[in-house]
């Protein structure tokens, strides 16, 4: 027999309207939200990270959302712990809870499990961190597309700590990094639905430069000054941030960092797509859907319930 409790969670790419459809799933049941954009964890970071407004905060009660510093480490395993805590909690009082976010590790942490990966010699990770620091992450890059052209395909290349973590284990084991995904089997004790929102292409990079101009008009400059003290902190290795960075470092103009926040983003974009097409259990709706059809056209009321 199924258990009643039941994790909805809301995925697809950056600025598609996760947020909405997450409080209206979380108004419709009267539950609560957990965020796993792992961007949105750090309080010093609220407009480059499209933190939910205080507006939509108070709509529907939000959990992980700028919960940490950026001066702190919080792992992808620290939110499946902490994740799976408040999970047990909330379902001795709700039959429902719903889950959003575009960050698809973390996702499938808590839907799933973290996968086991052998051990890593420090000796491979001060050498890693070593060419990072003396020929930047291109070189990172390149050895990950010829070591791992998979996971390559679908992870943030633009952050080093992930690049270095994924060459960690190749380099140890001989193996790629993507053989290691998935060979463990974890049953959760509560029902799964994911809900994904999707647009054509098109719609996808307007919504995404409207959305870079609106953070602009919203103060994301003076927020990106006010952190660059702290730009090689893992927490800032972050499209929206790095760019302005560069141009604070007079790298490049600011019409060019603002080009290439665009730019990048859409890439982020493209590999969350990547990313969520793996995975068959997703229902795909349109981002103009309302809560109502949704709940209508997907599993939501069929054997779940």
């Amino acid at each position: 027999m199924k258990s009643k409790k039941t994790l909805i969670t809301v995925v697809g790419p950056t600025a598609i309207g996760k947020t909405r459809m997450a409080i209206d799933l979380a108004r419709h049941f009267g539950t609560e939200i957990i965020s796993c954009d792992s961007r949105q964890f750090y309080k010093e970071m609220t407009i480059g990270t499209a933190v939910p407004t205080p507006t939509e905060l108070a709509m529907a009660k939000h959990h992980f959302i700028q919960h940490k510093s950026v001066t702190e480490v919080y792992t992808v395993g620290d939110f499946e712990r902490d994740a799976l805590l408040l999970l047990n909690k909330l379902f001795t009082q709700q039959d429902v809870v719903v889950m959003v976010g575009g960050s698809g590790l973390y996702v499938n942490a808590v839907l799933y499990g973290l996968d086991d990966f052998p051990e890593v010699p420090e000796a491979i990770r001060q050498q890693l961190n070593a060419e990072y620091e003396t020929e930047g992450i291109v070189s990172l890059q390149a050895k990950l597309q010829q070591l791992d052209p998979q996971q390559y395909a679908q992870m943030d290349i633009n952050n080093p700590q992930r690049m270095i973590r994924a060459l960690e284990v190749c380099l140890a084991s001989g193996q790629p990094y993507s053989s290691f995904l998935k060979k463990k089997d974890i049953n959760r004790d509560f029902n799964s639905i994911i809900i994904g929102l999707t647009a054509d292409r098109e719609v996808v990079y307007q919504r995404i430069n409207d959305r870079v101009e609106q953070m602009l008009e919203s103060g994301l400059l003076i927020e990106a000054q006010n952190l660059f003290p702290y730009r090689d902190l893992n927490a800032l290795q972050t499209v929206g941030y790095q760019e302005l960075f560069a141009f604070f470092e007079r790298k490049m103009s600011l019409a060019e960092a603002v080009e290439e926040i665009k730019k990048n983003t859409r890439r982020f974009a493209k590999r969350q797509y990547t990313w969520f097409n793996k995975n068959k259990e997703i229902q795909w709706f349109s981002y103009t859907t309302e809560v109502a059809q949704l709940l209508k056209n997907s599993t939501i009321y069929g054997k779940h319930f």
